[in-house]
């Protein structure tokens, strides 16, 4: 792997791992219960940091463009499903097709992308 695969890799490593920490603190927002316990309420803080940092290491070498709309699609898509998988959010046709959607989406923005 030459120098610049290999940092091209590490920069998508971090946004992929910004987008599971903002699935993270998306999940202890819930359970922090607007803020009230302090388990949740911290870990949501640390995810949430630990999500926008990793995000802005990844920016070094991916497009904003590119990196927020990847971020935020993970973010969406993994939130969606631990709704449905946790939090018994309703399963429908139309929520499965969107879901399915974004995640295409930012695939496609990965194939796209000429970093």
């Amino acid at each position: 792997m030459t120098p610049d695969a290999k940092s091209q890799f590490i920069a998508w490593t971090y946004l992929v791992v910004a987008g599971g920490a903002e699935v993270g603190f998306t999940y202890f927002l819930k359970l922090s219960e607007s803020f009230t316990r302090i388990g949740p309420t911290a870990t949501f803080v640390l995810l949430g940091a630990m999500s926008f940092w990793m995000l802005t290491l990844a920016m070094r070498r991916i497009p904003l463009g590119t990196a927020y709309a990847v971020w935020t699609g993970i973010g969406a898509a993994g939130t969606a499903l631990v709704g449905v998988l946790v939090f018994s959010d309703p399963v429908t046709t139309a929520r499965i097709v969107l879901i399915l959607v974004v995640v295409g989406a930012v695939a496609g923005l990965k194939l796209v992308s000429r970093e």
